[in-house]
């Protein structure tokens, strides 16, 4: 068995281990990131790509403050654009109870700046000839926007490894503990037997964290979600916004080459891995989508895909340190959500081992919060037997 010492170890290269795992590497720190398949791949990676902070908790909001700034210097910082675009996210309403929902909400947010424009009336008719009968009005966030997941989360990962941090893909940790001393991981990596021992231990597994969090003490009811994706042929360009619906059900937003990426309802899990998207999910979106855009009614959809991500009870992630287990931080939970905060997220768990504080606040996402009894964990090495949670 090869053994590999390190300062650090994150388990998870999807956006928000990248991204801490970046911000560690600059700050001149020992990184290893150790990823079951390839970084960026899982929720990362196949999510809508919405980058928003509209419609968020408040209690979100700073971290997503926080994550707009990280994302207006994305070129410099991870050497791409991601095809990021500030075009707007406009959140529709379809009745007049949506509309005050909406209204209610922009009204709480405005301390946190997120400039959000109320729209309805003729308004409405006018600056969006597109829209079916089925929208009353909505709320316009200018500056929110959307990005490729595909391009965005791996380029974290390569950033990271450019600045110094090792990473290790189709590398899945079978085991993890503590020897009283440091954590220890046992792992694979081309056949090769690995043995991980790191002063820090970073837990960004996704929908897979929640196993590895119990085994330190942390118990959380994380579930997994399989989103139900689909992407049409190009179009002429008609949508200016990505949008969503107060209430949930459907959204979409249309990229550069004209193809409308659209997005609602449940896919399934093939296995502990994957997902797809099930055909009586994009059915029933359909006819919800084009009560909305009536110009989608003859588009052609050219592909549809679904992944793993991994959801908390009230919506919220856990992010910070571990009550029970010195040197253990947790980032994950997202809720399907992740992808806009998950740079700031990778950042704040840096600045946690960094300084050991940091300015956005956490309350909310503890995962004390979450207290049931727990047994002390263990200092020998705890088997993570994979499973799918649901």
């Amino acid at each position: 068995m090869k053994r590999i010492d390190t300062e650090i170890a994150i388990i998870g290269g999807g956006i928000v281990g990248s991204a801490a795992a970046l911000a560690l590497a600059k700050a001149g720190r020992c990184v290893l990131v150790l990823e079951r398949d390839l970084c960026g791949s899982r929720s990362s990676g196949i999510n809508y790509g919405g980058v928003r902070r509209q419609g968020r908790p408040l209690s979100q909001l700073p971290l997503a403050a926080r994550a707009h700034e990280i994302w207006a210097r994305l070129p410099q910082l991870i050497g791409i654009d991601g095809e990021y675009q500030r075009s707007g996210h406009f959140k529709l309403a379809r009745n007049a109870a949506d509309m005050q929902t909406l209204t209610d909400y922009a009204e709480r947010s405005r301390p946190f700046g997120l400039g959000i424009e109320l729209i309805d009336g003729a308004r409405l008719r006018q600056m969006c000839p597109w829209l079916g009968g089925a929208a009353v009005g909505g709320s316009l966030c200018p500056d929110d926007g959307h990005a490729n997941p595909r391009l965005v989360s791996p380029a974290f990962a390569r950033a990271a490894q450019t600045a110094g941090a090792q990473l290790l893909e189709s590398c899945e940790v079978g085991s993890a503990g503590h020897d009283g001393q440091r954590f220890v991981l046992e792992t694979r990596q081309a056949g090769v037997a690995l043995q991980v021992h790191a002063d820090i231990l970073i837990n960004c597994a996704g929908a897979w964290a929640g196993q590895l969090a119990a085994g330190f003490g942390d118990v959380v009811p994380l579930t997994s979600g399989h989103p139900a994706m689909a992407v049409t042929e190009p179009l002429p360009l008609f949508l200016p916004w990505s949008l969503g619906v107060e209430g949930g059900s459907v959204y979409c937003r249309q990229v550069s080459r004209g193809n409308v990426v659209l997005g609602g309802g449940r896919g399934y899990a093939q296995d502990d891995k994957r997902a797809r998207s099930s055909h009586a999910a994009i059915f029933a979106l359909l006819p919800q989508l084009t009560a909305l855009l009536p110009g989608l009614a003859k588009a052609h959809i050219i592909r549809t895909w679904s992944g793993v991500e991994g959801y908390l009870p009230d919506r919220q992630p856990v992010l910070g340190a571990s009550p029970h287990q010195a040197g253990l931080f947790h980032g994950f939970g997202f809720c399907g959500a992740g992808f806009q905060i998950g740079p700031a997220a990778g950042e704040v768990i840096a600045e946690l081992i960094l300084q050991g504080r940091t300015n956005i606040p956490l309350t909310a996402f503890a995962v004390e919060r979450f207290s049931t009894v727990v047994s002390s964990p263990s200092i020998a090495v705890s088997p993570l037997v994979s499973e799918r949670n649901t």
